[in-house]
């Protein structure tokens, strides 16, 4: 089983930056794939991103042109910068794995293993 733990989480106002990290302890973290989820009060998770062993990315539609994700196999490391935020980013975001080669799913069910999660606050 892999243990994956988020941090970069804040509050922060409408229009700024926040980069999450998750570190992954897995020495094979290159044959990965990594995704974000995200869950709000009230709401269902949402797929965020993903991005897939072979650097392959994806991204959720409330996400695109504002949020990248990206790797450090070296450092077994997944990031998501987050630009241009807005409260409605407002969310609890999880980090996901599975291992597996060149593929990646929006569904939470498909991922194996997930973190406890980084609480992102954006106020206006």
């Amino acid at each position: 089983q892999v243990q994956l733990i988020e941090s970069g989480g804040g509050l922060v106002q409408a229009g700024d930056s926040l980069r999450l990290s998750c570190a992954a302890s897995v020495r094979t973290f290159r044959n990965y794939a990594m995704a974000w989820f995200r869950q709000a009060p009230g709401k269902e998770r949402e797929f965020v991103a993903a991005i897939t062993n072979n650097n392959r990315r994806n991204y959720g539609d409330s996400v695109k042109g504002r949020f990248a994700t990206a790797r450090d196999n070296a450092k077994n490391t997944v990031y998501l910068q987050m630009n241009n935020l807005k409260p409605e980013d407002t969310a609890i975001y999880y980090c996901a794995s599975r291992l597996i080669n060149n593929d990646w799913s929006p569904i939470e069910s498909w991922w194996s293993d997930w973190g406890l999660g980084t609480q992102v606050t954006v106020s206006t």
